[in-house]
């Protein structure tokens, strides 16, 4: 059978990126859905970046909800309709009916949830689909030879889950999916603001505080923010001031837990390719990977150099453009 398109999708916690065939990434919008409910019905009133600024905005008959919760499917009809929109906005007036999908999914999902994926772009319009890990995507949209016969460390920290491989002869060996993510982080930027300064926020400011301020480790030009957010002591709007130092407390317990994970899936790696990865390092990808000084941290916890890969948020679409560009549609695909 002829497809009229390949399309790869890196269904994300946080935002969704989708490329397609020789075009490279044409779609990059927030996995965000604007629903409003009325007599019984949902009808969808916006998508993607359009939806995300209604976060926090929206009267009672309106509701901005993310279909995707850790890492899988939470709202399968808000998904499907959130990936048609997003498919037919990236193929333009090509015809979807043949198209060729690819979607990334976390390593540690269940074959309910793996399903639940398969099904939404199916329901999306997707004539065939096939499946492929996020840390294999990751891996190879990081530059990493993942077909060699030694081994790799990917660690890809997105908006959902963290998901921690060692990769070798196109393969994942051992991985850990871990729900401690970009959203945890802004949660508990959220709970230490609340707690410190009895000041409540919304998860749009907790993101920018984290994108402006968020290190691991202490950082040369450590600044401050001036946020504001709604007193709990006499519920008026008030202005406070965050710092680095702030954020950094804020972030210890989910970076802690990253780091363990990493610690584990080490000590459960076979001892010829654990010393691989004491030569080539571990690789880190994901919005995640962009908090400052992480790839430090992890080399001090861990013994071993890390870097944080070129492009870390494109690198799971970037390595299913690959998969694509090269007909590769078997590797890494779910089983």
């Amino acid at each position: 059978m002829l497809f009229s398109q390949d399309i790869g999708i890196d269904l994300g916690t946080a935002n969704t990126l989708i490329c397609v065939k020789h075009k490279g990434i044409v779609i990059r919008e927030p996995s965000v859905v604007a629903v409003a409910v009325g007599a019984g019905q949902k009808k969808v009133v916006a998508v993607g970046e359009e939806a995300k600024k209604m976060i926090g905005r929206t009267p009672g008959s309106i509701t901005a909800v993310r279909p995707i919760k850790d890492g899988v499917i939470a709202d399968f009809q808000m998904t499907a309709d959130m990936l048609r929109h997003f498919i037919k906005k990236a193929m333009g007036s090509s015809p979807f009916a043949r198209a060729r999908v690819m979607i990334c999914i976390p390593s540690g999902v269940t074959e309910v949830e793996r399903k639940a994926v398969h099904d939404a772009a199916v329901s999306a319009g997707a004539r065939y689909v096939s499946l492929i890990e996020e840390p294999m995507a990751a891996a190879i949209g990081a530059g990493i030879d993942v077909t060699a016969p030694r081994g790799s460390m990917v660690v890809d920290i997105g908006g959902g889950t963290t998901e921690v491989a060692v990769i070798s002869l196109g393969d994942i060996v051992c991985s850990r999916s871990l729900r401690v993510a970009g959203d945890m982080f802004d949660d508990a930027i959220v709970q230490f603001v609340r707690k410190k300064y009895s000041v409540l926020i919304g998860e749009r400011t907790a993101e920018e505080i984290k994108i402006s301020l968020g290190s691991a480790v202490p950082y040369d030009g450590e600044g401050a923010l001036d946020i504001r957010g709604r007193n709990l002591i006499d519920g008026l709007p008030k202005n406070v001031e965050v710092t680095s130092e702030d954020i950094r407390e804020a972030l210890e317990d989910p970076i802690a837990q990253i780091v363990e994970t990493v610690r584990t899936t080490i000590e459960k790696t076979p001892p010829e390719l654990a010393a691989d990865i004491l030569d080539s390092g571990i690789v880190l990808t994901g919005g995640g990977a962009l908090i400052r000084g992480l790839d430090k941290l992890i080399s001090a916890k861990t013994g071993m150099p890390c870097r944080v890969a070129e492009a870390p948020i494109d690198c799971v679409v970037t390595g299913t453009a690959i998969c694509l560009e090269k007909d590769t549609l078997n590797i890494g695909k779910g089983k």
